[in-house]
This record gives structure tokens, sequence and C-alpha cells, in this order.
């Protein structure tokens, strides 16, 4: 059999993580299997629609490093791909059921439904149309149209009927026809196609082998089997991801932090390690390897070894892994991916060498758990017009050997006729300290403050090595400049 799945997002304006994870494990599974995924654009919702979040979409899905075979930008022989391209195909299928005598035009108002579930719910019984309008004469329908009521159109359920598939996560699923809440609705009254007749309709025609979507969808599928079965359709396979929840076990949303895709990489994640991530809500690979590539995620990826138990999605396992794949990635890769958090807090990154930055990068990217980070650690670096903070500039001033440590390191860096170079550095802390019969942090604080305004931070004999003989003295003695207006 052809391995056909399709990712079917509506363009709402963002990607959230659990529809990047049903897009992942599509992909997965079709690329394992040799199969093919169609990207489908389901946009029946006017009121919602624009081109912009459409392209949300795709530029989500290639940030996260996946591709689909048939879509709407790139065609295919089973298109269109949006469905408000295809209401006349939808128009047909709708007149295939009616000559059929399948469904039926519906002209109860919403009071009226609103009505009919409260006296249900009163007698304790659960919400579902009664059937009021399956057999209206045509006189009667001629009133209600005379009122200016508009019908929807509703499928007839069959009155006692079990409808059994096999989920191939859930295993096997029994749902009988009494739950279905009665005769649904397939058209709408302003004669716009409802969610579960357009998603039958595409999945048939476009020849879909396996659905693969999350678990809130478990209740449409007995309702699309009916409509498989009544329009003679091959019923695909179903798969339904588990649910994703938050560290507290309730459903992700907002108040656990970012849930779109675009949140994730404005922080500065990397696609592969979120990509890996996700990957892990739910599967898991059976020789327990958790740091993979994408192709190592397809070669191992079975859908038989989904969890149906929810996947709880923990941002702290996120976080370590994006440092992982920070201190493995490509240097000058990084870099570029960087720069633009720089130059968003006001860096000029363009009047420093490129090389020199790729350096800094270098020995910063440890301290990093999401790129947007690095302007706080990579900040001692490019910022030698600094302020001093308070507590920094107390410990110097509350001892005068402090103070002096550093005017003493000055005057022995300015002497030097050669570059200052991390051993150097060494050596003149090293002198400093035995003229002034300073050492620990009398020693090495004073010099630390004085070149970074701060009393934490990276190793300075790195620090030192990258800035040089002439940045060095300038940050001095602008501390210098700021420690005697301190002390005046």
């Amino acid at each position: 059999m052809s391995i056909r799945v399709r990712f079917a997002p509506s363009p709402t304006g963002f990607m959230h993580v659990g529809n990047a994870r049903t897009a992942l494990f599509n992909y997965l599974f079709a690329k394992h299997n040799d199969g093919k995924l169609i990207l489908r654009i389901e946009d029946t919702d006017l009121e919602r629609h624009s081109e912009e979040a459409v392209n949300v979409i795709y530029e989500a899905l290639k940030w996260m490093g996946i591709s689909w075979d048939e879509g709407p930008n790139i065609g295919g022989d089973y298109g269109p791909y949006r469905q408000s391209e295809r209401l006349d195909i939808y128009k047909r299928y709708i007149e295939e059921l009616k000559n059929k005598g399948l469904v039926y035009e519906c002209f109860c108002t919403p009071e009226e439904l609103d009505a009919m579930r409260k006296e249900q719910l009163e007698r304790g019984e659960p919400p579902r149309y009664t059937g009021k309008c399956r057999n209206l004469t045509e006189k009667e329908k001629e009133r209600f149209k005379a009122e200016g009521r508009k019908p929807v159109l509703r499928f007839k359920v069959p009155e006692d009927r079990v409808i059994k598939f096999k989920d191939l996560i859930k295993g096997e699923i029994e749902i009988h026809s009494r739950q279905l809440g009665g005769d649904f609705v397939l058209v709408r009254s302003n004669g716009m196609p409802v969610y579960n007749f357009v998603v039958v309709i595409d999945d048939a025609l476009m020849k879909i082998s396996h659905v693969i979507r999350g678990e809130d969808h478990i209740s449409n599928t007995p309702k699309q089997i009916l409509l498989y079965e009544a329009l003679g359709f091959s019923i695909p396979q179903f798969a339904h991801l588990p649910m994703i929840l938050g560290t507290d076990r309730s459903k992700l949303s907002k108040r656990h932090g970012s849930t779109s895709v675009k949140e994730f990489r404005d922080k500065g994640y990397l696609s592969e390690s979120f990509t890996n991530f996700l990957a892990l809500l739910g599967w898991y690979p059976k020789d327990g390897k958790e740091i993979l590539s994408m192709e190592e995620l397809i070669e191992r990826f079975d859908i038989k070894d989904v969890n149906s138990a929810p996947a709880v999605f923990d941002t702290t396992k996120l976080n370590w892994m994006n440092q992982v794949y920070i201190r493995a990635y490509p240097i000058d890769k990084l870099t570029d991916f960087i720069i633009p958090y720089l130059e968003k807090v006001g860096f000029e990154v363009s009047k420093f060498d490129r090389s020199w930055l790729e350096k800094v990068v270098e020995v910063t990217r440890d301290y990093l758990t999401v790129l947007s980070e690095a302007p706080i650690y990579m900040e001692t670096f490019l910022k030698d017009d600094f302020e001093i903070e308070e507590e920094a500039k107390k410990f110097v001033l509350e001892n005068e050997v402090r103070l002096k440590v550093v005017e003493t390191f000055y005057v022995k860096v300015e002497n030097l006729d050669e570059e200052l170079s991390s051993e150097k550095f060494k050596q003149i802390v090293k002198e400093v300290g035995k003229e002034l019969k300073a050492k620990g942090k009398n020693l090495f604080m004073p010099v630390r403050i004085a070149l970074t305004g701060k009393m934490k931070g990276v190793e300075l004999d790195i620090l030192i090595s990258l800035l040089g003989k002439e940045r060095v003295l300038k940050r001095i003695s602008n501390s210098l400049s700021q420690l005697a207006n301190k002390s005046n």
C-alpha cells in the first residue's frame, strides 16, 4: 500500500506546539515508510483567514526541517490543496448524499436547540439533536422558509449502530451511534460545509492512507467513518496522538509559557533541538538515545511505539537539549543566529571583526540556554563604555588596597611593549599581588570590576586574550574615572 499522510492546519496566525508535533509525526511516519506528506490548508473560516497566517504555517514547518511532497505552494496530482478552492467538489458530494436520502434540511433556530439541550440536561441526559426536522413535509419546509429561516443540512445517524475502528496508538475503539449527539450538521445555514464533512472528502480524494492527528479528534472519527461508508470511500487507518500537558498535568496553554513555534524560535531555541524535543513527546526510541538528528529520527520512528498516555511538555528538558545543541553547533552558523539578538539590543555588530566575534561566541556559548541570552554574556566583550555596578564600586572603595590594585595593574599594562596575552596578564596580576601584598578577592576582584563593571563573569584570562591591550587600558581608565568620582 502506498503511504500517504497529511497535515491539515487551519491558518489562525500561529502554529501551536500540538500542531507542530502532529506535523512532525506525520512527516516522520511518511519518510520512515517511503511515503508522502501532503500539506492541506483548511481555510473555510473566511473571517479568520489571511495569507499572512498561511505563511506562518509554511515558515514554522520549514524552520523545523519539515518538507512536504504536495501542497498549495508546490501543487500535486490531487489538488487544489486549499479547502476554500474545493467548494464545488463538496457540493457534488452533498448532492450525492441528498440523492441517497441520507441528509435532510433542519430549520431549528439556535433558541430551539438551546431549549432542547437544556431540557435534556435537566433530565440527566447527554445533549443530542432529537431529529425534530427529519420528517418535515414540503409544506412545513416552505412555511419555515417563508419565515426567513435558513436551514442547515444534517446527516442521518443510524439509530442502533456500534462504530468500531482500530487505532494504531489507542487500540480497538468502539463508539455507539447514540453517543454522537444525534444527526450532525454537514452544511451550515450560510451554505458552508463543516469540518467533519470536508475532511472526509479531502482525505478520500487525496488517497490518504493514514490519518495521524491529536486524540481530541477521536470523537470525530465515528462520524467520519459513517460518511466514508455513505459515500463508498475506503476508510483510512487512524492514529490519535496523546495530548500534550504542562508539568502540572493540565492541558498545555499560555499559562505554562510559550505555546507557539514562533515564540520558541524568537526566544532562541535552535530548530534542531526544538524538533528533537517534540519528537520525544509521546514517542521514545528503543535504543534510548535522546539527541537525534532528523535523519536518525526518521530511521527510528515507528508509530507503534507512540505512547497512548499524555505527554508532558517539560521546558527544563527542552532547555537542556537546546544547551547540548548550542555547544555542538558549527560556530559560524551559531554566530549568524546570534547576531540578530545582539543587534536587537543595540550592538553595532558590523564594527567587530567577524573572526573575533566568532571567538567570543565560542567562549560564551557554554553559558547559553537560549540564543536570546547571548547579549547578556557577550556584552562583557562588546561594551567598553560601561557603568560599574553599585555593589562592585562599594567593594573596591571599601579597601584602599583594592583601588591601588587597579591603578598598579593599569600602569603595568600601559608600560608593556608587547601585546597583552593571557599569559602576560597572569604574570602582571602576580606582580601586582606581590608588590601590594594582595591576594584572592582583594587581587582578582578589583581587576574584574575594572574590566567589566561586574563582580561575576567569564574567566579573566579569556576576556583579556580577546580584548587586547588597547581596549583593556580604555576600560580601566573609564573605571578609574568612575571610582575617583565616587570616592570624592
